[in-house]
């Protein structure tokens, strides 16, 4: 694994890691495509201090570059782990700090240049490239990047059809760039959040672009709302991954007595769930919506029931490790005799990895391809 990313017509090079740092960590805390994205950018000719916008940076390798390079850096992300990251490493370089905008917030103005890292959902592009197109025109630079198969004819039709005239370069380790001249006159604005029913428990749900399962409700989720449990003696309850809020909604209504907690470290999913929680007429004095690593920084020890539906990747890698400190942090806060009740694909194998922590794991309910499992905090 490669820790040291080199600094194009340069000598020196930025020391990266991924967030949260893990021992024997065997994934990059970059790639091809911000090599890619830095070695073109290097090339710009830019005024003392510009002011570079940075989106989607994954673990803050753009903007450790931007910031090396002496401009002024805002960085929108959606990630509370992107922004973690980008802070630590910021600091393992000994760089100066940087603007850090949430992808809920609205965009600066007085831009000079835009790297954008292409979203895996084309909601969130069209988002992004719709508030782009309010706040850039013929003189700002903007440049996008993904992995080669990222990027589709669909993807280059978004950029023409938003901002302006859009070309491509040739893939380079399989990583492609975008290119666009702003030219396009600023479309009226659109709402973002869009809606999903669930007439089997009477909901409507709000969701921001980039929450998962957006257009409808997953499998996994509905699997779960069935077997929610209602007990006088949970009176803590904590929503960890929440999205939009479904599970900590239904949470709410199975038992009226209990605070809930919903968590996520997308900030999107969290609007979502704060809308949503609201919507249904949960009191604000109930619940708390906010965005976290898992449960770092969560104080409580007096959890009764912690309800998880864990992610398998992180950005576009494949892991398991979200869910294993999902588990470490739900036992941490759980009271005895506290609940953690999981969801997750039959093949993931969550039952071990319960087992080994809890000590014991039974089976709530299950189909073809989820199973709910359930471990108590003895």
């Amino acid at each position: 694994m490669k820790t040291e990313l080199p600094i194009p017509s340069s000598e020196s090079a930025l020391t990266l890691h991924r967030y949260p740092r893990r021992h024997n960590e065997t994934l990059q805390a970059f790639d091809a495509a911000d090599e890619y994205l830095i070695e073109h950018a290097s090339t710009w000719a830019l005024r003392a201090h510009a002011r570079i916008l940075i989106i989607n940076d994954q673990f803050g390798a753009l903007s450790c570059w931007a910031s090396l390079q002496g401009f002024d850096v805002i960085q929108v992300s959606d990630s509370v782990i992107s922004q973690q990251a980008t802070i630590e490493n910021l600091a393992q370089n000994d760089l100066v700090g940087i603007t850090q905008l949430t992808s809920v917030d609205a965009l600066p103005t007085d831009i000079d240049a835009v790297i954008l890292r292409v979203p895996k959902s084309s909601k969130m592009l069209t988002w992004q490239l719709q508030q782009l197109a309010g706040i850039t025109d013929e003189h700002t630079r903007v440049l996008a990047g993904a992995k080669a198969k990222e990027i589709h004819t669909s993807t280059l039709n978004q950029f023409e059809h938003w901002l302006g005239t859009t070309t491509t370069s040739l893939a380079k380790k399989k990583a492609r760039l975008i290119f666009t001249t702003p030219t396009k006159q600023p479309a009226p604005p659109f709402d973002p959040v869009s809606d999903i029913d669930v007439p089997e428990f009477s909901m409507r749900l709000a969701n921001w672009p980039n929450v998962f399962s957006a257009k409808k409700l997953d499998i996994a989720a509905y699997l779960m709302l069935q077997h929610i449990p209602s007990q006088t003696r949970f009176k803590r309850i904590v929503d960890l991954g929440c999205g939009n809020g479904v599970l900590a909604l239904q949470a709410a209504r199975n038992n009226p007595a209990a605070f809930i907690h919903a968590v996520d470290e997308s900030h999107m999913a969290v609007a979502s769930a704060t809308h949503n929680l609201h919507r249904h007429g949960i009191n604000t004095n109930r619940f708390q919506c906010e965005p976290r690593d898992c449960l770092t920084g969560f104080e409580h020890t007096d959890i009764d029931l912690v309800l998880c539906n864990p992610p398998f990747h992180q950005q576009q890698t494949i892991t398991d490790h979200i869910a294993w400190q999902m588990f470490c942090d739900a036992k941490r806060v759980l009271t005895t005799n506290g609940e953690l009740l999981v969801i997750g694909n039959r093949h993931l194998g969550y039952h071990t990895k319960l087992k080994r922590l809890f000590g014991n794991v039974t089976v709530v309910a299950s189909n073809k391809k989820f199973v709910i499992l359930k471990a108590v905090n003895a």
